[in-house]
């Protein structure tokens, strides 16, 4: 049994999302890099990882069938209207052992086995959720509803925020029960509304969002380097 210090760790990995902004004609997953699946690039990081020991794969209802070619082994189940319900269906899979829940975006399908050991790592310490981070190095400007450029904000103090964000899985089921929302962009937000302490730790450039069509072709030079 793979576990991080006395916990039972599993990874819920998102995967309903449509592939609209990437110009796909299939759910944003199922788009191949170098000859796989996003979503297989994304379960071999996890499966891989010796302190991770459950997986469940969110899909869109139609693909949970066939999914089980891409995640053999593993939990495949259902995905709901938002993300947030997707998450909560794949948490109602959990087995009950379960005590650590990492929550990943298969759209983040190459993140390192370092930034995963790192939220663990954070979790054992006590945290109640764990979000990778990243420094933002764009210049910022606010921009009015008018389309009129105003002045620059400052970016000492923000973040990019990654996956996958983990949480004691107590605390991430009594968020979800308590969510007063239904679209919230990601777990972290539900965890802080309950009170829950949240811990940031390095990210991963690896762990880029693949969203447009030109992160496809990064996504192809970045592993035919590697």
């Amino acid at each position: 049994m793979a576990a991080h210090g006395r916990s039972t760790v599993a990874a819920v990995l998102v995967a309903a999302g449509d592939g609209r902004r990437l110009g796909a004609d299939l759910p944003k997953a199922f788009v191949t890099v170098a000859g796989r699946t996003l979503l297989e690039h994304a379960v071999t990081r996890f499966a891989g990882h010796p302190d991770v020991r459950d997986l469940v794969v969110v899909v869109p209802p139609a693909l949970v069938e066939s999914t089980a070619q891409h995640a053999p082994g593993h939990t495949v189940v259902p995905g709901g209207p938002t993300r947030q319900r997707s998450v909560a269906r794949g948490l109602a899979a959990l087995a009950d052992d379960v005590t650590v829940v990492l929550v990943h975006d298969v759209a983040r399908p190459f993140v390192p086995a370092e930034v995963i050991s790192r939220v663990l790592a954070a979790l054992a310490e006590g945290a109640d959720g764990v979000v990778p981070v990243m420094p933002v190095t764009d210049t910022l400007r606010e921009c009015g509803a008018d389309g009129a450029i105003g002045a620059p904000v400052d970016r000492s103090g923000l973040v990019g925020v990654q996956t996958p964000q983990g949480f004691r899985r107590d605390v991430l089921e009594r968020a979800h029960h308590g969510a007063t929302t239904t679209d919230a962009t990601d777990d972290a937000v539900l965890v802080e509304a309950l009170g829950g302490r949240l811990v940031p730790v390095p990210g991963s450039d690896l762990a880029f969002k693949i969203t447009h069509p030109v992160d496809l072709h990064v996504a192809e030079a970045i592993l035919a380097r590697r």
